[in-house]
């Protein structure tokens, strides 16, 4: 079903000139059909001959700054933007140069960083960055410094979306840092009840422990947190957890816990990265190349996912190629009970891994509809006082 795809339609939208794009959707075409970003698999996917195809692979790497991109990805009309962490173990590179030690202090490897906007349970990524333990210490710098780098670069892309992120960004210089650059944040707090305090303080500088009953909401508004950020904090305990979710946040508490649930509806874009891209299988020796297919192999994704979306919606909830062309359906808009099956699939699986029994009229009636919607992604409507 890959072979009928065109992908120039597609990076049309994203790489500026003809031949640029040509180089793309072979390389993107190839990434797909190998399921591996590893440059050795893409080019024997390719039509020429292994050896040279590998070396055009290397070339257009260098001719391209992908990072950049994939920024062409960015929804400005997002609600808030993802920060999600990922470890990369690289069990056979412990002596690669930005290749440390993962949080276990034993397994080789680095995090990946990827901010992203949401988009109906998925998420689009627009941009990352990778740091380890051996590129921090090498370059004097510290991971807390890297996430503030990362933020730095989109953060006049934030305006005032807030920025939701998860358990392992609660802590104090990060929290300063959003507050004092003005960023309204959503961020998970790592325990569930507080037996103890946990650095939170009221007005009077007296110590707040967080509790909260089962099936219960509690709000503690204005405390502050490790003495130095005002921050509003709510505690959620749904039936059946084993814990309490907590989650702090610059917003409106109920706001914040919204948002944050929204957020946890959103696991299968790295997980469909890993297990169907198979993104951990890169072995770049250089960083910049290993960035650089990073970032070509999220193009691939969203791309992937973006024709997989189309085809979940014909062929699992009956939406006609003319209204796809128009609007990808909201979650709100499917009968889930009589299309179980649109739910429980993602676009990039039904894409690679299911074989779908449609006509090659269907088919192209999918990819034109997708590819108009791609469009509307990449180059969203300008608002006008007209």
């Amino acid at each position: 079903m890959n072979k009928c795809i065109s992908f120039e339609e597609f990076v049309g939208y994203l790489f500026d000139d003809e031949q640029t794009q040509r180089k793309a959707s072979k390389i993107i075409r190839a990434i797909m059909e190998a399921q591996s970003p590893r440059i050795s698999n893409i080019s024997a996917k390719m039509a020429g001959r292994s050896e040279s195809e590998y070396k055009a692979i290397q070339r257009f790497l260098e001719e391209v700054e992908l990072k950049r991109v994939l920024m062409r990805l960015y929804q400005e009309t997002a609600a808030f933007v993802i920060g999600d962490p990922t470890e990369m173990p690289r069990h056979k590179a412990p002596k690669t140069d930005y290749v440390g030690t993962l949080s276990d202090g034993v397994t080789p490897g680095y995090w990946l960083l990827v901010l992203s906007t949401p988009f109906r349970g998925r998420a689009i990524p627009f941009h990352f960055v990778i740091y380890s333990s051996k590129t921090i210490e090498t370059q004097a710098t510290s991971r807390n410094q890297e996430h503030f780098k990362c933020f730095e670069e989109v953060k006049k892309l934030l305006g005032d979306r807030p920025l939701v992120l998860d358990r392992e960004f609660s802590y104090e210089e990060l929290i300063a840092n959003l507050s004092y650059e003005q960023v309204e944040f959503v961020i998970r707090l790592n325990y569930g009840n507080a037996l103890k305090p946990v650095g939170f303080t009221n007005a009077q500088g007296q110590p707040v422990r967080l509790m909260v009953g089962q099936e219960k909401t509690v709000i503690y508004r204005d405390i502050n947190y490790l003495g130095r950020v005002k921050v509003n904090v709510i505690g959620f305990w749904r039936k059946g957890l084993s814990k309490p979710l907590w989650v702090m946040t610059s917003l409106d508490p109920e706001k914040g816990l919204e948002i944050y649930l929204q957020r946890m509806k959103i696991e299968l874009t790295f997980r469909d990265c890993k297990d169907l891209l198979h993104l951990p299988k890169l072995m770049n020796k250089k960083q910049h190349h290993l960035e650089q297919m990073i970032a070509l192999t999220l193009i691939t994704f969203v791309i992937g996912l973006w024709v997989g979306e189309a085809l979940r919606d014909m062929v699992y909830a009956n939406v006609v190629p003319k209204m796809i062309g128009q609007s990808f359906p909201s979650l709100s808009d499917v009968d889930l009970e009589h299309s179980p099956k649109w739910y429980r699939y993602s676009g990039l699986f039904i894409l690679l891994k299911q074989k779908l029994n449609l006509s090659l009229i269907q088919f192209r009636a999918v990819l034109k509809a997708a590819a108009s919607t791609f469009a509307q992604l990449v180059f969203p409507p300008v608002r006008s006082f007209v």
